[in-house]
């Protein structure tokens, strides 16, 4: 089955540029960002975050208003201002050939190059290739930094490091000055975590572990949404050292994977890959995770 590719106007996103090989189907802005919008089985809904109202921004002085917009994005790590917030709301330059989609903004104006890189083939999975150059004339320290925003009303199940260190620690947990470590919507065990977005709950939460299963998972509606990335490594890794985060609030649930941080020489790329999977879910949500924590 082959990979059909088209351009089409996509709500209030404009210009958006599709991938579908009949078993999944996604979507990437190319009038802003990017951001790949959309992801899903065919027929079936979107996991990602779209927000249409625009309820999510934010004013960065002198350089103008960022946007969440929604869905996937490529940011650089460490979280600063105002770099991170730098406005990505021009038109987006992309190359598309044998199922490779390849997005590509403007560089910024702080010297960095960002990219997104979509691979789909067959079946029910695409990579995903998140890729900042430093395109000024000096060394820049950063890390890659992926986050995926995810529609309402699901839970995350994320895996915690199980080896046996014997007198050595083997789990990294890192919360954020807004988390509550109590929060409702947090579940903790020593085996894995659990995450649920709540549309009613206004206050953020955000946590990061050191995830050495390379996988998290998101139960919404009536799909799976599992986002695969590779092992735990021996680098440097931001926000003491974890190589997965997560931010929730009443919005929308963030999937953030980190890569390493850093020095990067002229020219040189950090890239970190991940890969998206989804299938249909037989019941409800919670039971869908049920099956995943029965199996630890």
């Amino acid at each position: 089955m082959s990979v059909k590719f088209s351009e089409t106007e996509y709500k209030n996103y404009g210009r958006c540029v599709c991938l579908d090989n009949g078993v999944i189907k996604l979507m990437a802005t190319v009038d802003v960002g990017p951001r790949i919008i959309y992801f899903g089985l065919c027929g079936k809904e979107n996991v990602l975050f779209e927000d249409t109202d625009r309820n999510f921004f934010m004013l960065n002085k002198d350089f103008g208003t960022w946007y969440v917009y929604g869905g996937h994005r490529i940011w650089c790590a460490p979280e600063v201002v105002p770099e991170t917030y730098l406005p990505d709301n021009n038109k987006v330059d992309y190359t598309y050939e044998d199922g490779v989609l390849t997005l590509t903004p403007k560089a910024t104006s702080l010297g960095k190059q960002f990219s997104l890189v979509c691979r789909m083939q067959d079946g029910s999975s695409v990579e995903i290739e998140n890729r900042i150059t430093n395109c000024s004339s000096k060394p820049m320290r950063f890390a890659p930094w992926s986050i995926t925003s995810l529609t309402q009303g699901g839970v995350e199940f994320i895996p915690l490091c199980r080896d046996d260190n014997g007198f050595l620690p083997n789990r990294t947990m890192a919360l954020w000055s807004y988390s509550d470590i109590n929060d409702k919507r947090f579940t903790l065990t020593d085996k894995y975590a659990l995450l649920r977005q709540d549309l009613h709950s206004e206050k953020a939460f955000k946590v990061g572990f050191n995830v050495t299963d390379g996988y998290a998972l998101y139960a919404v509606g009536n799909q799976l949404f599992c986002k695969s990335f590779g092992k735990y490594e021996k680098i440097t890794y931001s926000d003491f050292c974890c190589n997965f985060e997560t931010y929730t609030n009443k919005h929308f649930l963030e999937c953030e994977l980190l890569g390493e941080e850093r020095e990067y020489l002229p020219s040189e790329t950090a890239v970190v890959c991940e890969k998206w999977e989804i299938s249909a879910i037989d019941g409800s949500i919670d039971e869908a995770i049920s099956k995943h924590i029965n199996l630890m």
